[in-house]
């Protein structure tokens, strides 16, 4: 049975939704712009594999509004709620943003961390290695009649991958909106913007890397560096995907999620290497 609460860290309330599952704790966290919802797909496919819990983090969702969004504190975040849950290491999936929230998290508390699935982002999120790192969302509309109006205006910013925006859209007494804010979100993209090598080298528990080929934030080359010189990392890449293989391939996501979790049993027997899907 799914459950959705709010829980409160670090004088923070943030929203987790507990999707259930069978088998070893999955937090789950979503990349900018997103919420825990947009891993319910993902989720229900790895009932009888994972129980994933996914967060709403802070300025996204149903999450408190209000910095500050460093990166240090979106780790923090996630430590605490990790200490919440109360059932020792955890695997961490990260997806974009949430990715680097994870791998960071892995080095910065790597008792903590049992595993980490990666999902498509990079150790160097800048100009030129990422083409386009931020998406500026200052000129969205705040309001729109009906929710077919709000993806309109999304898709006319040439944004391609509206349902995922869709996800945070509610609808009060003004009209359809966007639940994160706008200015937060520009703040929260530019902290993520930098060099992360360090903090990908600087943990050694088992990593899955998921890359989608058809990515603008993973490029294949990049992914491939990423691999060689982390042990103990698989890579699976999705011939076509792009940079949100949840929703592109969601049932090879699901597998590739399975396989690596059935090599995790025992902390640390995960191998390095790479394989193709």
């Amino acid at each position: 049975m799914v459950h959705q609460a709010m829980v409160r860290v670090r004088g923070i309330v943030l929203s987790s939704v507990d999707f259930g599952g069978v088998g070893p704790t999955v937090l789950a966290l979503h990349g900018s712009f997103g919420r825990g919802a947009v891993f319910a797909t993902l989720a229900e496919q790895l009932q009888g594999t994972a129980r994933v819990v996914a967060l709403d983090q802070r300025g996204h969702g149903l999450a408190e509004h209000g910095g500050p969004f460093t990166r240090d504190e979106f780790v923090a975040d996630a430590a605490a709620v990790i200490d919440q849950l109360g059932s020792g290491p955890v695997v961490v999936l990260g997806h974009s943003l949430g990715g680097i929230t994870a791998y960071q998290l892995a080095a910065q508390h790597p008792e903590l961390v049992r595993a980490l699935i990666i999902e498509d982002i990079s150790t160097v999120v800048r100009q030129p290695e990422v083409s386009h790192p931020v998406l500026d969302v200052r000129g969205w509309p705040r309001y729109a009649p009906t929710r077919e109006a709000l993806a309109e205006a999304i898709r006319a910013h040439g944004v391609l991958e509206v349902d995922y925006f869709l996800l945070s859209a509610v609808v009060d007494e003004q009209g359809w909106r966007l639940l994160f804010d706008y200015s937060e979100m520009m703040t929260v993209q530019h902290h993520g913007l930098g060099d992360w090598w360090h903090d990908w080298l600087a943990s050694s528990c088992p990593a899955l890397l998921l890359h989608g080929q058809r990515s603008t934030m993973l490029t294949t080359g990049m992914a491939h560096q990423m691999v060689h010189r982390r042990r103990g990392t698989q890579l699976v890449e999705f011939p076509h995907a792009g940079h949100f293989i949840h929703d592109d391939d969601p049932a090879g996501c699901a597998t590739a999620i399975r396989d690596f979790l059935s090599t995790i049993s025992d902390f640390g027997s995960a191998g390095s290497g790479s394989a193709g899907r």
